[in-house]
């Protein structure tokens, strides 16, 4: 927080509050001492309200640690960071989560980022050193350096005294960490226990020893899942030696959770992850041409189908009339079983009994829901082609088809849903990047291919209405 005073708790206006408070011509300290009232994140979110110009009189009036703490929360980190001076910087970098600090220094061109890096504090600059170490999908690469740890030969007395001394630099200190001399991880005690044990309790009878814990060269989203099922306000993030590095704090799970759900979401639609508003055209256009080429080729094989049953439009164009509402349900009920598919599989431990569990409830789900529709669509539909002053029994007859037709590509769309993803992760392939694409023209072509065929059996062949 920034500051000790009590916490403006504003309305909704906030942002315009804080943007016009800045624009005042209150003196340099009045102005901190008003804007200390405020939470960091709403003084992030007036920033946007604020030219540049009005940016660098914040910067130059507030401190690099409360700056620091405005700017971590702010959704345009690394354009504000531009703004500054290098020395302001460096200043800035020195209080901010290492984590921040690389994925700043990632953006920036290479000779100013090593400029940057050399002139930080040593021990800023050796945990920006050790974050960047990882790939942008490994746990090392958002973990926080910022824990407490204690000798595992410490008395209750020993620890508390390590952690008072620790507690200065360090702001998560409700769960202390245990290492022995090598810094191999030992276990983790509760803050709350450590206070309330007597001086000459052995350490090792307040600490848990089967604590949760993460490698850091472990993919994000494969410890997405352990990182979720515990409540812990942070968890120990190991190297392949088992020697403790950082911690991953309830903030930075938040943050990758919703990164991950994000980099789903862009890749269910066929985008990069990192796809932005500053990305140039040409980079986005290459990112995004090869699916759409893929969706072409699927598209004109569509086309190409629904030209196999001209002669059935010919003998029968009324039926060309409700084909998009097919292609709606069937795109939509499958879509929704991806969804769910995707989600699941989320989970890298999901066995086989349990994949074969969501095939058949989504094959029931769609069959059901498309019985509802099916049987909804057979009495309006009907009833508006009797309006139209079509014949009762060639109204319902057409409505029945149409009614059919939707239970069946429901049906199998839902199913195809929930098949694709898994199929695709049993080869290897992100399934969210594939299905994603895929899902729709393939429900196309399946709600083609069951409308207009029912349509030539029964409309043409057995009833004869043509």
């Amino acid at each position: 927080m920034a500051g000790n005073t009590t916490v403006n708790t504003a309305p909704a206006g906030y942002s315009a509050e804080i943007a016009e408070l800045i624009r005042s011509s209150l003196t340099p300290r009045r102005m901190q001492e008003k804007l200390s009232s405020y939470h960091e994140n709403d003084v992030a979110s007036a920033l946007e309200l604020l030219t540049q110009a009005e940016r660098a009189k914040l910067y130059q009036i507030l401190d690099s640690e409360t700056l620091a703490g405005i700017l971590e929360y702010s959704d345009h980190l690394t354009e504000y960071v531009q703004e500054l001076s290098v020395r302001k910087k460096v200043d800035v970098f020195s209080q901010m989560e290492p984590s921040d600090v690389v994925e700043v220094l990632r953006q920036l061109e290479k000779g100013e980022r090593e400029t940057l890096v050399d002139l930080l504090d040593p021990q800023v600059r050796s945990d920006v050193k050790l974050l960047s170490s990882f790939d942008e999908d490994e746990i090392g690469s958002v973990m926080s350096t910022n824990y407490i740890s204690v000798p595992d030969h410490a008395s209750v007395k020993e620890a508390m005294s390590e952690l008072v001394r620790q507690a200065a630099e360090n702001d998560n200190i409700s769960t202390i960490y245990v290492v022995d001399q090598r810094e191999t991880f030992y276990g983790a005690i509760d803050l709350k226990d450590l206070i309330i044990a007597r001086e000459g309790t052995d350490l090792k009878e307040v600490m848990t020893c089967s604590y949760p814990y993460v490698y850091a060269r472990s993919p994000i989203e494969d410890c997405i899942p352990q990182l979720r099922d515990y409540s812990e306000d942070s968890i120990p993030v190991l190297d392949n030696e088992n020697r403790l590095i950082g911690v991953i704090t309830a903030r930075d799970l938040v943050e990758v959770v919703g990164d991950e759900l994000n980099e789903d979401y862009a890749k269910l639609a066929g985008l990069s992850a990192e796809e932005d508003l500053e990305e140039p055209i040409f980079r986005s256009v290459k990112k995004r041409l090869p699916w759409l080429f893929v969706l072409l080729v699927m598209g004109l094989g569509v086309s190409a189908t629904v030209g196999l049953f001209e002669s059935i439009v010919a003998q029968l164009p009324v039926i060309m009339s409700f084909q998009s509402l097919i292609l709606d349900m069937a795109g939509s009920v499958g879509t929704q079983s991806l969804a769910v598919a995707i989600r699941v599989l989320m989970d890298k431990q999901t066995s086989g009994k349990q994949k074969l569990t969501l095939i058949l409830k989504e094959s029931r789900v769609g069959l059901t829901n498309g019985f509802i529709l099916g049987i909804s669509s057979f009495l309006v539909i009907g009833g508006y082609l009797v309006l139209k002053g079509n014949g009762l029994s060639f109204a319902f007859a057409v409505s029945g088809c149409l009614g059919a037709a939707m239970i069946l590509a429901m049906l199998i769309s839902s199913l195809f849903g929930t098949v694709i993803p898994i199929f695709f992760q049993k080869i290897g392939v992100d399934p969210a990047v594939a299905s994603g694409p895929l899902i729709t023209t393939v429900n196309d072509l399946v709600a083609v291919i069951t409308y207009y065929g029912l349509s030539w059996v029964i409309l043409i062949n057995l009833l004869h209405l043509a």
